[in-house]
C-alpha cells in the first residue's frame, strides 16, 4: 500500500484547546538565548504554550507519540518539520487565556528522490480576549522508514568557515548539548533525534544531536526583535532546508527592506539551513 492510499480516508476532525499564556517559559527561553525577559509576547512564542503531554508508554520508539490526532496514519512513520506561515494580528498577552481552533488544512502525498511521503499542513487560529490574534499554518512532512534503516545519512560536515564581517543584522548560536535539552524541555519534545546521540547516528543516520526546527525558525525571528525593535511584525514565513547540528555554530543574517526583511540562518560551510521573511505591519509586501 501506497502512503498516499494510507492517507485517502483520514479526514481528522478540528479541536479547539484553550490555554494560557504563562510567563515562566518567556522567561525560560529569554535565559536560553541569554536575553532579558520581553515585555511582550514575540511572534512565534505562543510555542511554548498548548502543549501536549502524551503517556509515556505511548510514545514510539522514536520518542514521538505513536498516535496523534493530527499524526497520519503513515507506517513506521518518521516526523520532520518542513516550514509554516504566521500572520500576527494582535499581541497574545502574557497571562491570558488563549482559545486555539486547529484543523487539517492540506494532506499532499509526493513522491522524491528519497521515497514516497506525506506533507500535511495544520491551520491554527489564536483567540485572545475574543478576537482573532493569530493565524498559523505549519507544515510537517512524514515518510515511512522501519527502526534499523538509516535514511538521513549525510557526509561528514566540512571544515568550519569563517563568517563574513559582522554586520547590524547578525546572530549566533552556539547549539551544545544542554541547550538541545533546555528546548526540549521547554516544547516538551522527547524526539530521541535531540538527546539520545546513539540513537540519531545509529537509526536515523545523522551525523550528530540535530537542532530543533522550531528553535532555528524562533532564531530567525530574533533578527527583527533585536535590530528593528521600533517594528511590528505582522507576518513571517520560513522553511526549513536542512539540520544543524549541536558542536557547530549556526548564524543568522537578516536583511531589510521596505516592507520587511529576509532572513537566513545555518552553520557556515554547510549552506542554508532555515530561510524565511517578515512583513512589517502596515506593508502589504
Amino acid at each position: 500500500m501506497t502512503l498516499a492510499d494510507a492517507v485517502a480516508d483520514w479526514h481528522p476532525a478540528p479541536v479547539e484547546t484553550t490555554d494560557t499564556i504563562d510567563p515562566w517559559p518567556v522567561a525560560a527561553f529569554a535565559a536560553l538565548l541569554d536575553q532579558p525577559v520581553p515585555d511582550e509576547l514575540p511572534p512565534l512564542w505562543h510555542w511554548f504554550s498548548f502543549l501536549e503531554a502524551p503517556l509515556q508508554s505511548a510514545l514510539g520508539d522514536d520518542g514521538h507519540p505513536a498516535d496523534g490526532h493530527f499524526l497520519p496514519p503513515v507506517p513506521d512513520r518518521r516526523r520532520m518539520i518542513a516550514g509554516g506561515r504566521a500572520q500576527f494580528l494582535q499581541p497574545l498577552r502574557i497571562g491570558a487565556e488563549v482559545v486555539r481552533h486547529s484543523r487539517v488544512a492540506q494532506v499532499r502525498p509526493r513522491t522524491g528522490r528519497s521515497g514516497e511521503m506525506v506533507f500535511v499542513t495544520v491551520r491554527h487560529r489564536y483567540e485572545c480576549d475574543g478576537e482573532l490574534a493569530v493565524v498559523e499554518e505549519q507544515d510537517v512532512v512524514y515518510r515511512s522508514q522501519p527502526a534499523g534503516a538509516p535514511q538521513a545519512r549525510t557526509a561528514e560536515l566540512p571544515p568550519l568557515a569563517e563568517p563574513g564581517p559582522p554586520d547590524q543584522w547578525r546572530l549566533r548560536l552556539d547549539p551544545d548539548e544542554r541547550l538541545l535539552f533546555r528546548f526540549s524541555a521547554l516544547t516538551y519534545n522527547t524526539h530521541r533525534i535531540h538527546y539520545d546521540q546513539a540513537y540519531v547516528t545509529g537509526v536515523e543516520g545523522y551525523p550528530g544531536l540535530v537542532v530543533h526546527g522550531p528553535l532555528l525558525a524562533l532564531l530567525l525571528l530574533e533578527l527583527p526583535r533585536r535590530f528593528a525593535a521600533h517594528r511590528r511584525v505582522a507576518g513571517v514565513e520560513y522553511r526549513l532546508e536542512r539540520p544543524c547540528f549541536a558542536g557547530r555554530p549556526v548564524v543568522a543574517d537578516g536583511v531589510p527592506d521596505d516592507g520587511g526583511a529576509v532572513l537566513t540562518a545555518g552553520t557556515p560551510g554547510a549552506g542554508t539551513s532555515v530561510a524565511g521573511r517578515v512583513r512589517w505591519a502596515g506593508t502589504d509586501s
